[in-house]
């Protein structure tokens, strides 16, 4: 459950990294074979999507525009995404408690990242900072769904 919470929190940095991800690894059949994933996300056309959304996401972050990270319609996708990427990497049994958990720990990585953010912004900059969490979401997410099939040797 853990997985799912930190998947979620991923989400509260980036709402598309961790559904791009969890994604990706269900096109190419890597995520665990009792896995709470729907099955929409394994299909190619979808990973190629939520990808490209979440390379959209990384390059508008750095923008001057860039909402804040938590006003509704972000916290809406942080939170959706969240659940969705949580449960996935759980077993089927658990994918409830887990997209709850991934909920939660995108609610909470929103607003202790958008603190954060917003001080680190002060002294290093919208972009600087922005790529250092960028760097962080996607290592996270990788690291969290190849580690859902731990013991199983489980490569990309």
């Amino acid at each position: 459950m853990i997985r799912s919470i930190l998947l979620g929190a991923v989400a509260g940095l980036r709402s598309m990294t961790p559904l791009a991800v969890v994604s990706a690894a269900a096109a190419r059949g890597r995520l665990p074979t009792d896995n709470g994933a729907p099955h929409l996300l394994a299909r190619p056309a979808v990973a190629s999507a939520a990808a490209a959304m979440a390379v959209a996401e990384l390059v508008g972050d750095k923008l001057p525009s860039a909402p804040d990270r938590i006003i509704p319609p972000g916290m809406i996708a942080r939170i959706a995404t969240g659940a969705i990427a949580g449960a996935s990497i759980a077993p089927r049994d658990q994918r409830l408690a887990a997209g709850a958990m991934g909920a939660l720990g995108s609610i909470a990585a929103s607003y202790l990242g958008f603190n954060a953010r917003i001080r680190a912004m002060d002294r290093y900059g919208q972009v600087s900072t922005g790529l250092v969490e960028d760097a962080i979401a996607v290592g996270t997410a990788i690291w969290l769904v190849r580690g859902a099939r731990s013991g199983r040797g489980w490569r990309w």
